[in-house]
């Protein structure tokens, strides 16, 4: 499997997570057949951001792991799961997603609930997150965004479970992630 120019091999993830997550580095890593990321991204983002795309997500894999301690999290925020009244967030809901991790999970909602430009003034009020975790926030994001737009695709194609209504909420995200 290729991406980017670079070959993915089995050794070159063995030695990935052997560096970045050494308490993961157990499990044989294998290929599998088809490579779900790249059939996945070329299939939900439209063709001149799938690139762009992918360079917010290589980014956010760049960026450092988090070493902080854990913080809890919502782990879903997205607008399906936010309560407005009169253009003001006025409450969260569905907290099944809810566990102590990396807050870049729920820093995300930068982009995918707050209008366009609004993500860096969020980070320059919020001032908790460094770099780092803004990168991996972002990266996390773009997934997010991909997945509203997927479950949106699936309602318009009246698939089970499918929402049409999340594809342009997905896809407006998606455009404020990639030109952040």
């Amino acid at each position: 499997m290729t991406g980017s120019g670079i070959e993915i091999t089995a050794d070159l993830v063995r030695g990935l997570v052997r560096e970045q997550h050494p308490d993961l580095a157990g499990p044989a890593a294998r290929e599998v057949v088809g490579g779900w990321d790249n059939c996945f991204l070329q299939s939900v983002a439209p063709s001149d951001m799938a690139d762009a795309v992918r360079a917010v997500w290589d980014d956010a894999v760049a960026a450092p792991a988090w070493t902080g301690p854990p913080v809890r999290v919502h782990g879903d925020l997205y607008p399906a799961n936010a309560v407005v009244s009169d253009g003001t967030l006025s409450g969260v809901i569905d907290f099944g997603d809810m566990f102590a991790r990396d807050p870049a999970w729920d820093l995300a909602a930068a982009w995918v609930l707050l209008p366009a430009g609004a993500a860096a003034r969020f980070f320059d009020v919020y001032a908790r997150a460094d770099e780092a975790t803004i990168r991996r926030a972002r990266g996390l994001a773009a997934l997010k965004c991909l997945f509203l737009t997927v479950m949106g695709r699936n309602g318009d194609r009246g698939l089970p479970d499918g929402k049409p209504t999340w594809g342009p909420a997905g896809r407006a995200a998606l455009e404020r992630v990639v030109h952040a």
